[in-house]
């Protein structure tokens, strides 16, 4: 796929001077959206440059991400299209997750939907018993009163040889009981202000590039 030609346009009024970028196959703005004075193009038309993937920075530990009871198409696209940058191995969408197959998965996922491996279940619990069983590692991503912080993991990394599978949870109920019971760590995010979490796609990117971060450094 071609990439875009981007300009930068920006407004002639003095008093406004609204200066932004746009794709040129689909805006050219000859007024302000705001004041509605004559835009003027601002040097040439560029593309957005892409660095390439470091293929050396992949973990030679498994790492897999289980999304239980997700309910926004928004965030699983972005959690998808984050997965794909951290090197997640497999995404099980659990429950009521939407899947790629929803239409409203690409405004977020930009393609990187068909670039994971995914799979769903209708029971998560019973998904992360049988991963468990299986040998994995379950890391629940919870703020609980026995969570501990993610930047303070309880275990050796340098020691860990079992895969892992970061499980995250409902945007407002969080991550099934059931499975924080069976999970062998839960973590959570260190919170410095008044709020007490952050968005779900925005907590798994944390996640999963600081767990990325220890095992590539584990790993000589």
């Amino acid at each position: 796929m071609n990439e875009p030609w981007f300009q930068v346009f920006e407004c002639t009024n003095q008093d406004c001077r609204l200066r932004f970028s746009t794709d040129l196959s689909v805006d050219h703005f000859d007024r302000c959206p705001i004041c509605h004075s004559p835009m003027s193009k601002i040097g040439e038309p560029y593309t957005n440059y892409r660095v390439v993937n470091q293929e050396s920075r992949k973990i030679s530990r498994s790492l897999t991400l289980v999304l239980d009871n997700l309910r926004s198409t928004l965030n699983v696209g972005s959690i998808f299209r984050t997965a794909d940058g951290a090197g997640v191995a497999h995404i099980y969408c659990g429950g009521t997750t939407p899947t790629p197959e929803h239409p409203k998965m690409k405004k977020t996922s930009l393609g990187a939907e068909s670039l994971t491996s995914w799979s769903y279940y209708p029971n998560s619990v019973q998904l992360i018993s049988d991963m468990k069983a299986a040998g994995s590692m379950i890391l629940a991503l919870e703020s609980t009163q026995q969570s501990v912080s993610l930047f303070d993991l309880p275990f050796d990394v340098k020691q860990q040889v079992r895969p892992l599978t970061l499980v995250v949870g409902n945007e407002i109920s969080g991550i099934d009981p059931g499975i924080l019971k069976i999970a062998d760590y839960i973590l959570h995010i260190p919170m410095s202000g008044k709020k007490t979490s952050l968005n779900v796609a925005v907590s798994v990117g944390v996640a999963l590039y600081t767990l990325q971060y220890l095992s590539a450094n584990a790993i000589k």
